[in-house]
Formats: structure tokens, C-alpha cells, sequence
């Protein structure tokens, strides 16, 4: 295969002796892992020499004397080994930094949609004539004169219209009572002349009204014909440019063609269209390790160790820490990296490993309607789609002969604590009842990876599903639930924060976000492998529970202190 880039100038060697240390058997699985020593003194030389250096222009928003819109990036380093047997590193940005793909020590994209000679850039001057052709006709003076008028003509006219009714409808209800008093007073033939010149009357007010609907319906053709004349061009020009950034995107997704180490090819559209998505999501093949691995592809390399870290302010929606380790996200980078580390000797995906056959539930209160347990952390509450042994599967061989759901609600695989579990219809169907109307109250207790300020507060901060990475949640306050936690300093020592959660919502990781966030806490919960840094376990556990007895109706709650 021909390479289109020489190694040398993207090939960093370590600028510190690695002869001591071991190489990892097996390339990370890139959606957890636990970052080599070897990825981190990468990242570490990669932020000296490359993000630190003074004539990149890209504003993080970490250093005040930098111009420009701040937006914080993610870095990835992929560590490989060369035909000669060296070890070096290859470095790559997620997107583009200050809006270019050309910065010194970083592997160019898959496909640079930026060079002049390109056929994206002159396609998209042509888009930009048609949007341009677009405008000029929406703001063409008698176009907006020609829609101002018939906005002001159709509310008069249906003002108009409307005074008209209700006047022939009073005036119908006056000759009612006008006649009905006539009965009684006048003749046969009085009363019958006062009757058709009350029928000829109420004719010509309905006739008035129809001639009005008439005229208006007429005055407002006229302005529909000639406005037709500008929104037919309009549509043909939106329906133009609609086709042709269609066909400039599947043009453009055809250009990104990335290898495996087998070196077979697969271009955007082959990746998504097999996942039966119309098209890939938005920036789809412009994160930092497809680029990487694409490199080493077409060079040969070796591939030993990869990490991504964020470098820089976060997104406000996002949980991004400055210089901490990311995994590689699901939405855009899962397909395409599913193809290209085929081949590759890699470690095992440890979601599909099933928990240590020592996990064990702890019953702490029975009783003929309900149980109350004690979750192990790493435990899943329900079956995942490739592993059976969770709190389900574990109550449903205690209680066989239960008809009951038994779960009502769910902790988090990585949380420990109290857990209720219904074992009758009826008690499940009252417990279940009690979380919808917010019946129940919990307290959790987490152990935070820094010293919050302040003792105790409350935290409101919508949340959404990130839609290219699940299961991470997002900040977002126009799509968002509603989230609400309160939350109470239980102690600080050696760098740490014990804390009391009391949720007042019930969000998909509702506690680790408000913790993690920018505009929560701010300090991740320690051990969040999402949302902060992987530790021995997440230090967060439900440790109480109240809530009204299914069968007596009697107020009881339930405590069980976490093991750290």
C-alpha cells in the first residue's frame, strides 16, 4: 500500500529512558482501561512539547493570554513499536485545533476535508451560493411587504368576520324576543309581516357576511399568487440544496476509509449502514483514535497502548477534568473502532465478564411482602444483555414461587446498598406506587475525590442521555429531566470529602453527574470511571431507605453503613 505521509515527523520517540519498564501483553480494550505507565509519560511528553507549545494558537481557556472562542480538546496517544523495533508514540487531537488539521506532531485526520483542491470545499461554496440565492429572496423588500400584508389582511379579515357573527347573532337573539312579545300582542297578519321582515333581514346579514368571506378570500388569493412566484423558487432552491448536501455527505463519508490491522478497508457508510443508521452521526471519524490507529495501519506500526485524555475548560453540558483519561467514546468511535481493532490481540471486554462468584447479597430485613438487601458494588440489579447473575436472577431462585416482578427499583452495577424487593403482586404494585409519587425517601453516602467548600447545599442540574455516548449523562436545560439532590459534608480528611446524598429525583446517574459537574461539586466521586477516575470500587452507597410498610401502612426505614 502506498502511504501518503512519511512516520518520522508524526513518530515521537520518549524523551525519557523506558528501557525498565514492561511493555502490557496485550493492546487496552479503548472502552476501559486503566492507562499504561507508557501512555501517561506519553501524554505527559505530548503535553510539553506539543499543547504547551507557545506558537499553537488554539485557546483552551487554561492560559489568559491566549485569543479566541475557549473550547477544551481531547488528546489521544497510541504507543508503537516501529520495523525496528523502537518504541516511540503517535499523537492525534479529537476534530481540529484553532480550525486546523495541520499542527506539527499531530497525525493528519483519515480525510482532510480542509485542503483547497478538495472537492468538499468547492462543493461547499456552491451549498453556500444556494443559501446565499435563499436569503437574498427571503429578505427581498417586497416579499416581506407581500407577507406583512397578508398576515395583517388574514387577522382583520377573521377579526373582521367574527364581529360580523356575533353582531347577526345578537341581533338573531333581540328578534326572537322581539317576536315572541308580538305573538302575543299583535294579529295573525301583523305578526306575520314582523316575521318576514325579520327573515329578510337576518338573509341580508348572512349575505353581507358571505360577501366579506368572499372579497377577503379574494384579496388573499391575490396576495398567495404573488407570493408563490418567490416561495416556488424558494422550495426548488431548499430542496437543491438539501440534495446536494446529501449527496456532499455521502461523497464525504465514502472519503473516510479506515484499516484494520488486517488490512481491510471500510469506509463510513460501510461501518453505519451495517448498524442500519441512515447516516454516521456528526464528526464520526474525526476523534483522536481512529485517527491514531489508521496511522499505525498504514505504516506498519505496532500497536501497544492507546489513551485519550481532556485537555482544557470542559463543555458545559459535559464532565470533562482537565488532563484526566477518557475512554474512548460509544456513539461515533465504537462502530468504527469495532472494525478496525479486529485482528488485534486485545484485552477482553471486562463489561462482559460476569461478577466474582464471592459476591454475595446480604439480607437485612424479610418479611412475607418484602425483603430489604445489601447490593454488592460491581453487581448488576437486573440481567445485562450478556450477563445472568444479578439481584434478579439471585431472588428469583430464593422466592420460585413468587408471581411477583421483585424488582422495583435499581441501583447503579457500580453502587452498593439497599435494594427492596417486593414478593408479592400486591406489594409490589403499593412499593412501586410510593416511587412514583415520591413517597420514598433514600440517603446515600459517598466518599468525593477532593474537599467540597461549603457543608451542605442542594444541587439542581437537568439531565439527559448522551446520545453519542451512553451511558454517560449530559447537562442540558433544554431537553433535560428535571434532577434535584440535597447534600451534606459528613467529614474531610486527607484530601477527601464523606458526604450525604438525599435525592430528591431518581435520574440515571443523577448523583455521580451533580457531583462531578462544573456547576455541581465539581469533584467526581472517587472511583467514577465515568465521570472521574477508576479506583478499587465507586465509593457510593445507598445506605438508607424509608418509606410506608406495603401490608400495615406503618412508617419504616432501613440503614445499612457502606464498607469503606
Amino acid at each position: 500500500m502506498e502511504m501518503p505521509y512519511a512516520t518520522e515527523p508524526y513518530l515521537h520517540r520518549f524523551s525519557s529512558d523506558i528501557s525498565e519498564i514492561a511493555l502490557p501483553e496485550r493492546f487496552n480494550f479503548p472502552f476501559y482501561y486503566e492507562p499504561h505507565k507508557l501512555t501517561r509519560l506519553a501524554a505527559e511528553q505530548l503535553q510539553r512539547e506539543v499543547i504547551l507549545n507557545p506558537s499553537l494558537e488554539h485557546n483552551f481557556g487554561i492560559d489568559p493570554t491566549k485569543n479566541g472562542l475557549v473550547i477544551g480538546k481531547m488528546f489521544g496517544v497510541l504507543v508503537v513499536r516501529d520495523k525496528e523495533g523502537k518504541i516511540g508514540f503517535l499523537a492525534a487531537v479529537s476534530g481540529k485545533l484553532a480550525g486546523r488539521n495541520d499542527v506539527k506532531g499531530l497525525v493528519p485526520p483519515v480525510y482532510d476535508m480542509l485542503t483547497d483542491e478538495g472537492f468538499y470545499r468547492k462543493e461547499e461554496l456552491t451549498i453556500n451560493d444556494i443559501t446565499s440565492a435563499i436569503e437574498r429572496i427571503e429578505e427581498d423588500e417586497n416579499y416581506q411587504r407581500l407577507k406583512t400584508d397578508y398576515q395583517t389582511l388574514s387577522k382583520s379579515g377573521e377579526e373582521l368576520i367574527a364581529d360580523l357573527r356575533t353582531q347577526f347573532n345578537k341581533a338573531r337573539k333581540e328578534r326572537k324576543i322581539i317576536r315572541k312579545a308580538a305573538k302575543e300582542s299583535q294579529s295573525e297578519s301583523d305578526y306575520a309581516l314582523l316575521h318576514q321582515s325579520h327573515r329578510q333581514v337576518s338573509l341580508d346579514q348572512q349575505h353581507n357576511i358571505k360577501r366579506e368571506q368572499a372579497e377577503l378570500t379574494g384579496k388573499i388569493a391575490i396576495l398567495n399568487q404573488e407570493m408563490s412566484n418567490y416561495e416556488n423558487e424558494l422550495k426548488a432552491l431548499k430542496q437543491q440544496r438539501k440534495d446536494k448536501s446529501r449527496a456532499l455527505q455521502r461523497r464525504l463519508f465514502n472519503q473516510y476509509q479506515f484499516l484494520n490491522v488486517k488490512g481491510e478497508i471500510k469506509t463510513l457508510l460501510d461501518i453505519f449502514e451495517k448498524r442500519k443508521e441512515e447516516t454516521p452521526p456528526a464528526g464520526a471519524g474525526e476523534c483522536a483514535a481512529p485517527k491514531l490507529l489508521n496511522f499505525a495501519f498504514q505504516h506498519g506500526l505496532d500497536c501497544i497502548c492507546m489513551g485519550e485524555f481532556w485537555w482544557g475548560q470542559p463543555p458545559k453540558s459535559e464532565i470533562r477534568k482537565h488532563q484526566a483519561f477518557y475512554p474512548a467514546c460509544r456513539g461515533k468511535c465504537e462502530p468504527i473502532l469495532s472494525h478496525m481493532l479486529q485482528g488485534l490481540d486485545m484485552e477482553e471486554n471486562p463489561m462482559l465478564k460476569g461478577p466474582d462468584s464471592d459476591k454475595t447479597i446480604t439480607i437485612i430485613y424479610e418479611d412475607e411482602a418484602m425483603a430489604v438487601i445489601n447490593k454488592p458494588n460491581e453487581f448488576l440489579s437486573v440481567p445485562g444483555k450478556s450477563i445472568e447473575d444479578s439481584v434478579y436472577f439471585r431472588m428469583k431462585q430464593r422466592y420460585p414461587d413468587s408471581k411477583s416482578p421483585l424488582i422495583i427499583h435499581r441501583l447503579d452495577m457500580s453502587t452498593s446498598g439497599i435494594l427492596l424487593i417486593a414478593k408479592t403482586k400486591e406489594a409490589h404494585k403499593h412499593l412501586q406506587k410510593q416511587f412514583l409519587k415520591k413517597k420514598v425517601e433514600k440517603q446515600y453516602i459517598a466518599v468525593l475525590d477532593g474537599e467540597v467548600t461549603g457543608e451542605s447545599g442542594v444541587i439542581k442540574l437537568p439531565l439527559r442521555v448522551d446520545l453519542d455516548d451512553r451511558p454517560r449523562q449530559l447537562v442540558c436545560y433544554e431537553h433535560g429531566k428535571g434532577a434535584e439532590t440535597h447534600w451534606k459534608v459528613l467529614s474531610k480528611e486527607n484530601g477527601e470529602t464523606r458526604i450525604q446524598f438525599t435525592p430528591i429525583t431518581g435520574r440515571t446517574h443523577q448523583l455521580r453527574v451533580h457531583a462531578a459537574h462544573q456547576e455541581g461539586l465539581n469533584i467526581p466521586i472517587k472511583g467514577d470511571d465515568l465521570y472521574g477516575t477508576k479506583a478499587d470500587r465507586l465509593y457510593l452507597h445507598a445506605a438508607y431507605i424509608s418509606l410506608d410498610h406495603p401490608i400495615t401502612g406503618e412508617r419504616v426505614s432501613y440503614h445499612c453503613d457502606p464498607e469503606y
